[in-house]
């Protein structure tokens, strides 16, 4: 009997244990936030040189969620999926230069605004494309499910004097830049943001941006609906504001 009770003890204290161990385990994992993003969107999120992922996003996410107590990742995603990526759990939030829109406020739930950005036209630098109307028979192009498709669909009678009456799509920004470089596109419609920064790295002489443009926008975060883990980011970064280390942040990534 007594050995039995023994058995038991042990046994007892080893589920005990066990169990323990799981819940320790769960706790820590319902720690981590794991962020979505285009890895090519720089200077908001991108992998640099040795395969590493920063930027200014990058930068903001972190400080955040440190402040929180949160572990974050970064996981490169599929941008034409991002919402599905989300909703279905891959992720916990998108925080990745996405634009707020109409549309997307259907799909999920926004942090306050926290940076102005604007869709603007880049063309080569020996371009006859000056204005927005020079657009008319030329091939232009914009990432696939981005804000810049959504700005420029929006106005049906300069997309209907495109070449062809459609705009052409890319899976990533960089792509739609590669081939306006080429000579095989006439145009991209992008965020401001990127287009500075990649002419930057190529080169002023190759490129420019027209003072016409697609419209003004704000960049949000992105959370499931009824997420209260919004609400903290919000919070955070209204802190984050006034103690100066957004500022500070910012300038690390932006001179002008």
């Amino acid at each position: 009997m007594k050995k039995f009770i023994l058995g038991l003890t042990l046994l007892i204290s080893a589920f005990f244990l066990a169990s323990c161990s799981k819940t320790q385990v769960s706790n820590n994992a319902s720690k981590i936030v794991v962020v979505g993003l285009d890895d090519t969107f720089a200077p908001m999120g991108f992998k640099n040189e040795k395969g590493e992922i920063v930027g200014f996003d990058v930068d903001l996410a972190k400080e955040v969620f440190k402040r929180l107590g949160y572990e974050v990742k970064f996981q490169p995603i599929d941008w034409a999926m991002k919402e599905s990526e989300l909703n279905s759990k891959k992720i916990d939030a998108i925080w990745n230069g996405y634009t707020i829109t109409e549309e997307r406020k259907e799909k999920v739930d926004f942090t306050k605004p926290y940076l102005v950005n604007r869709q603007v036209i880049v063309v080569l630098k020996d371009s006859n494309i000056n204005k927005k109307s020079d657009l008319e028979g030329k091939r232009v192009a914009a990432q696939l499910n981005s804000s810049s498709q959504e700005a420029v669909e929006k106005d049906k009678e300069i997309l209907s004097k495109f070449k062809d009456g459609k705009l052409n799509l890319y899976e990533t920004n960089n792509d739609a830049l590669m081939e306006l470089e080429s000579g095989r596109i006439d145009a991209v419609v992008v965020d401001e943001i990127l287009a500075r920064y990649y002419i930057k790295l190529k080169g002023e002489d190759k490129f420019k941006i027209l003072e016409d443009n697609f419209g003004e926008e704000e960049y949000g975060i992105g959370f499931r609906k009824g997420d209260e883990l919004k609400d903290k980011v919000d919070k955070t970064l209204e802190e984050m504001k006034k103690d100066g280390t957004f500022e500070r942040i910012y300038s690390n990534w932006f001179k002008k």
